[in-house]
């Protein structure tokens, strides 16, 4: 079997993208050699960097006597000791920022070697333009909402001179995807918790995507907003220097406290005490003979911020 045939096939999956003043590079590794047998180890990646101007068909990668002719190497990886690459399984990931010049456009190749020396031709040449990331989002601001977060900002101010012929979308930083327009709702989010949100501005281009640095971050804590049912069934019961009320309570579980308001006659209503659950009974014994008074009871939750239900009935009684 001719000795060739044994070295690994080439790196697949080339990827590159601008983050703010840097180039990210990966690729898969190769599982077979050019036999078609498997490849169980990868002793090393080599990893190779032309810059061009801008303009024209790459230069063709040729291998010889170990090197790609034309080419600068900028990284060996050793994936048991990648630092500072990144190997995630069959991914490799290193990030560029060796003399990287704005307007230029730089091609990588990749090539692996096993265990014994035999290294695979270079990969297909990946063309990466270096751009002009875009601004910071500006004005991210964050509103609660109950299990959600509501974000919105303003789109970056883009000079000129590094003015986007692509879209700009942005990625919001807590670990959820790109965001298309300048809102984004984070659902599935736990109430009263507090979460830290950054927007990044990201240039699509068609040949490159180019992220800039994060906006000032935010701290949001979603909450609550929907008030418990109202309690039911309010009675009230006048005794001898007292009025004994009584109600259905409300029918959610988070509920914390009863407020129990009162009116003189048609005077407006005032919250006079308060009863915790499982209680439904209050006494006021601050009454008048001969004075009529008017009653309702709320529910309040146990949110960080608190919200209240609508009003029971409301029942009116004359105390002699």
């Amino acid at each position: 079997m001719a000795p060739e045939i044994r070295v690994p096939t080439v790196p697949a999956a080339l990827h590159g993208a601008v983050d703010e003043q840097t180039i990210v590079v990966s690729w898969n590794a190769p599982g077979t050699r050019v036999d078609g047998s498997r490849l169980r180890t990868i002793a090393l990646y080599r990893l190779y960097r032309r810059e061009e101007a801008d303009s024209g068909p790459a230069k063709s990668a040729m291998l010889s006597s170990g090197h790609i002719v034309g080419y600068d190497e900028v990284a060996t990886i050793r994936p048991e000791a990648p630092a500072p690459a990144t190997v995630q399984g069959g991914s490799v990931t290193w990030v560029d920022r060796r003399a990287l010049s704005m307007g230029r456009r730089y091609v990588y190749v990749v090539t692996a070697e096993d265990e014994l020396g035999r290294t695979s031709g270079p990969s297909g040449r990946l063309i990466v333009p270096f751009l002009t990331a875009p601004p910071a989002p500006r004005g991210l601001t964050g509103a609660p909402g109950d299990r959600r977060v509501i974000l919105t900002w303003q789109a970056p101010e883009i000079p000129g001179a590094a003015a986007s012929t692509g879209e700009i979308r942005y990625l919001v930083l807590r670990g959820v995807g790109p965001a298309g327009g300048t809102t984004f709702t984070d659902s599935g989010v736990d109430n009263d918790v507090d979460y830290r949100y950054a927007v990044r501005s990201v240039r699509v281009e068609t040949a490159v995507t180019a992220t800039g640095e994060a906006s000032t971050s935010i701290m949001v804590a979603p909450a609550t907003t929907t008030p418990p049912g109202a309690p039911t069934g309010l009675v009230a019961v006048p005794t001898s220097g007292a009025v004994r009320l009584a109600w259905n309570p409300s029918p959610e579980a988070d509920v914390a406290t009863y407020a129990v308001y009162r009116a003189v006659e048609s005077g407006e209503f005032m919250r006079i005490a308060t009863a915790v659950p499982p209680g439904t009974l209050y006494v006021d014994r601050d009454v008048r003979p001969g004075s009529t008074y008017r009653y309702a009871v709320t529910a309040i939750d146990r949110a960080r911020k608190p919200n209240e239900s609508a009003r029971s009935n409301v029942v009116s009684v004359r105390v002699e």
